[in-house]
């Protein structure tokens, strides 16, 4: 079923600007489109329906990074009929609007100190544990992300920054249960194209959290593969290319 699933992902990558109907993604897979939507969450955690939106939008990114057309032309490109709808999802889902995404990305800024973050909760706790990165021989980052929702998008709770494997933690994490998403990348051999510029390794854990206490969850990185939904929140495109002193990031308020 893997490979049926990576079918259908391959063809959303290539034909991301038209308009493809849950009927199409399966017939791709040779599955009924019933069975293929159930097949696709298991192996993915979201449905394929999502995975083209983060496709379109991961590809709208790359556009506004690459050239120099404006949002309204990147947004026909990539699928959208209405450049209303495209901005308000890219908004929600990478955490800043696409022209200002284009801008910041000349700076080379390193997120999350530029997002507007959420109001700081006034019943919070803390999450802490320890990042696994496999070995690679090469200095890499670490990015840490506690979410609401299962997909990497948007503004995170909370973040962390670090340098190489090693622990973290997450200050002001208001109550109840979260996502919590690692994003590896390598420091020292940037691509000089921040649209190109992926993930080494990835890593996923959940965490309750509860006022006033420190929730304790460990993460353990893999191998990006094709099934990952691609990480839509603005890093680590927009990231710095000299290595930044080991410290903790805190969205502040609005």
């Amino acid at each position: 079923m893997q490979s049926a699933v990576e079918r259908a992902i391959d063809t959303m990558w290539s034909r991301y600007h038209e308009p493809l109907s849950l009927a199409d993604m399966a017939d791709t897979a040779i599955l009924s489109k019933f069975y293929f939507s159930r097949v696709f969450r298991t192996l993915t955690g979201t449905s394929p329906g999502r995975f083209l939106t983060a496709i379109r939008l991961t590809k709208a990114k790359q556009l506004l990074l690459e050239t120099s057309l404006s949002v309204t032309e990147i947004s026909y490109m990539v699928g959208y009929n209405s450049l209303g709808t495209f901005t308000s999802r890219f908004t929600r889902s990478v955490g800043m609007p696409p022209a200002r995404y284009r801008a910041l990305s000349h700076g080379g800024i390193l997120a999350p100190s530029s997002f507007p973050g959420a109001a700081c909760a006034t019943q919070a706790g803390s999450v802490a544990g320890w990042v696994e990165v496999p070995e690679t021989g090469t200095s890499v980052r670490v990015y840490v992300g506690a979410f609401k929702d299962p997909i990497a998008q948007g503004v995170p709770v909370a973040c962390a920054i670090r340098e190489g494997a090693g622990p973290y933690r997450l200050e002001t994490v208001p109550e109840g249960r979260f996502y919590l998403r690692a994003a590896v990348v390598a420091v020292d051999d940037l691509d000089p194209n921040p649209s190109k510029r992926r993930p080494l390794f990835v890593g996923a854990e959940a965490s309750s959290v509860r006022a006033g206490r420190t929730a304790e969850a460990h993460i353990e990185t893999r191998p990006a593969s094709p099934l990952d939904l691609p990480i839509l929140l603005a890093l680590p495109e927009l990231d710095a290319r000299t290595a930044p002193d080991v410290r903790l990031a805190v969205p502040s308020p609005r």
